[in-house]
């Protein structure tokens, strides 16, 4: 049972604009206009999350005419959330088990 979780992926999307990044494209695969629009963000702020994103394989882009879209990796989710149900998992289990003090 695996117990330990991507912290390098828990960085990235701990950050509150990547997180609602992400949220978005949960729902749709948008252009960074889409994305300056819905949060707000400046531009180069806005790419700079994006670019994070990408590297950690959180998102990948789809080039359309002079627009790039980003899409979610939903496997990728789907892993840290996997993490997560293991960790929860072995926590149920540890609660039966209490080291002894010295």
């Amino acid at each position: 049972m695996m117990t330990s979780v991507d912290t390098e992926l828990i960085r990235v999307l701990g950050d509150p604009l990547r997180f609602q990044i992400v949220t978005l494209l949960a729902r749709e695969t948008l252009c960074a206009s889409h994305l300056v629009e819905e949060t707000g963000a400046r531009q180069t702020n806005l790419s700079n999350h994006l670019k994070v994103l990408r590297e950690a394989g959180v998102v990948e882009t789809e080039p359309c005419g002079r627009f790039t879209y980003y899409k979610l990796r939903p496997d990728v989710i789907a892993q840290l959330a996997g993490q997560f149900a293991d960790l929860a998992e072995s926590a149920r289990n540890a609660a039966e088990n209490k080291r002894a003090c010295p």
